[in-house]
């Protein structure tokens, strides 16, 4: 038998609803209750605490320009002294006198060493008085051949002798000068290696000395990047011992040849060192700039990368614009900027992490356009 339509309404009442209708029911309220955390959201983003509308957000901000951009070419070179030389002696004898010191700078033709010249100074004093003597006969019968007295073989014979005797002084002279020995050039002098009394033979390092005031720097770059490099050409040189100072230099001489097996060429560069701080041997970074360029560039700390790709805010209208950009070369805390941004854009440098595109935002230095106001105010 059919239950009557409102025999079965009054049973609902009295039995409750269904399950299927309180999970409808329940959907509902979740649904509800989602939208209007949403809406709260939205709004608290807008609005800070106690309904006041949140500041804009403090930026600093500067201009994409144009500046120059150097290319370099990076290479190690090693320091060399102009000149250089290990001081020997020329005989075998023993050190009688050293007058250097470690580390002296000492000008051409200054005397070091004296070896001991007893017997040769004995020697060329008799040889100047033979000199003496020789001289003295010749000219004597000189006078007599003008005179007629003598005959011209006896003065041709006085005057070999007199020219025998200068010779043998010469040889001498020489002899003892070798007992001195001499520094070549000016320069500055090694550790002494020797003391008074040494027996000095011609293969005994005495020390060594070096003509500091010009460094030759030595460095290899590749075959295919000596079309960038003449001589003439400007450099800096680095070294790991004066790191915050750039030593100029001239580029002087280009190998002749190419490594084969490297495929590289020496460079020759030089260096002035009238300061002497350079000393040889020393490593040093060579820069080698080979070309310059106008580019239009941003601070590097002023980009924001996602993915590959490459973005930066902008300010317009008082609001944060996230343009992306294509980056170029790096230099010096700057970045190229290939597309993307025109020639003057203020570009947000401080504050970028703080922002979201369409945030309002005031530039550092600027006054706010009106004080914050209170939500429904009005």
């Amino acid at each position: 038998m059919d239950i009557p339509a409102w025999h079965r309404s009054n049973q609902d009442c009295v039995n409750g609803p269904s399950p299927g209708t309180i999970r409808l029911q329940v959907k509902i309220v979740i649904f509800v209750l989602l939208l209007g955390v949403t809406g709260c959201g939205q709004e608290d983003r807008q609005r800070g605490p106690g309904g006041f509308q949140r500041p804009p957000t403090l930026v600093v901000t500067v201009p994409a320009q144009q500046r120059e951009i150097r290319e370099y070419l990076e290479a190690i070179g090693t320091a060399m002294a102009n000149e250089s030389v290990i001081l020997t002696a020329k005989v075998t004898d023993t050190v009688s006198h050293v007058r250097f010191d470690d580390g002296d700078l000492v000008q051409a033709g200054a005397v070091l060493v004296e070896l001991t010249d007893a017997e040769e100074a004995a020697l060329l004093r008799e040889a100047e008085a033979n000199v003496t003597d020789t001289r003295l006969q010749f000219e004597r019968l000189d006078n007599l051949f003008n005179q007629g007295s003598v005959p011209l073989s006896q003065v041709d014979e006085a005057r070999a002798r007199f020219d025998a005797a200068q010779a043998r002084q010469q040889s001498l002279l020489a002899r003892l000068n070798d007992r001195l020995i001499r520094a070549p050039f000016t320069g500055l002098l090694g550790f002494r290696q020797i003391s008074e009394g040494t027996l000095l033979t011609p293969t005994t390092p005495i020390t060594t000395l070096d003509d500091v005031s010009i460094i030759k720097l030595d460095f290899s770059v590749p075959e295919v990047n000596l079309g960038m490099i003449q001589p003439g050409q400007e450099l800096v040189a680095i070294s790991p011992t004066y790191p915050d100072t750039a030593f100029p230099a001239t580029v002087r001489t280009i190998g002749s040849r190419v490594d084969p097996v490297t495929r590289a060429a020496t460079i020759r560069a030089h260096i002035d060192n009238q300061d002497l701080r350079i000393r040889p041997g020393m490593l040093m970074t060579v820069r080698l700039t080979t070309s310059t360029r106008s580019a239009l560039m941003v601070p590097e700390r002023s980009l924001l990368q996602r993915s590959n790709d490459m973005y930066v805010y902008t300010v317009n209208d008082g609001r944060a614009a996230l343009i992306e950009i294509q980056a170029g070369t790096q230099n010096q805390g700057w970045v190229e900027v290939i597309s993307g941004l025109e020639a003057g854009t203020e570009v947000v440098t401080d504050g970028v992490i703080k922002l979201r595109d369409q945030a309002p935002v005031r530039i550092q230095g600027q006054t706010p356009d009106r004080p914050n106001t209170v939500a429904g105010a009005g």
